[in-house]
């Protein structure tokens, strides 16, 4: 998930677009797969809870400082897929996942789509910051309060650098 959401903080359609259908079909594809992954995460959320825990060392509000984290990029990555359902429901031309998945049946709203545009945008990059915020707290607790947080979500072939 984190070089999906990487690369699309990073490559908007506007970038992909100049390089040709293919580029933007890749791009697309990408997209799907991104999404496709944060529905699946959501539901196992709502389904089963939080997969982390905070660990013993977190204490009091460091410990609702991480359940708050999660939850918000958990539920932020739900709402910007269903702002992106939003853009193609009001979009005036089908559009489709991966070159192949239509979206929603486009109704051609234009001033509607411009404002789901714009929110899909921001809440998108303010997840963003959270996800860096989220980051910056595993990376303070690693060091800090020697909890091997970063061991814990690392593949073990990066241990060696932790």
């Amino acid at each position: 998930m984190v070089p999906l959401f990487v690369w699309f903080l990073i490559v908007t359609p506007d970038v992909v677009v100049p390089f040709g259908p293919t580029a933007f079909q890749i791009h697309s594809t990408l997209a799907l797969v991104f999404v496709s992954l944060s529905l699946a995460w959501f539901a196992d959320m709502l389904r089963r809870g939080l997969a982390s825990r905070p660990g013993p060392k977190l204490t009091g509000r460091l410990r609702t400082l991480h359940r708050v984290m999660h939850l918000t990029l958990i539920w932020g990555l739900f709402f910007v897929a269903l702002t992106g359902f939003l853009l193609g429901l009001t979009s005036p031309i089908l559009l489709k996942a991966g070159g192949f998945l239509p979206i929603a049946p486009p109704l051609g709203l234009r001033a509607a789509n411009e404002i789901v545009g714009l929110v899909h945008i921001v809440e998108f990059y303010a997840l963003g910051v959270v996800a860096g915020g989220h980051a910056a707290f595993h990376i303070w607790r690693h060091y800090r309060l020697r909890d091997n947080a970063l061991r814990i979500m690392a593949p073990k072939k990066l241990h060696k650098f932790l």
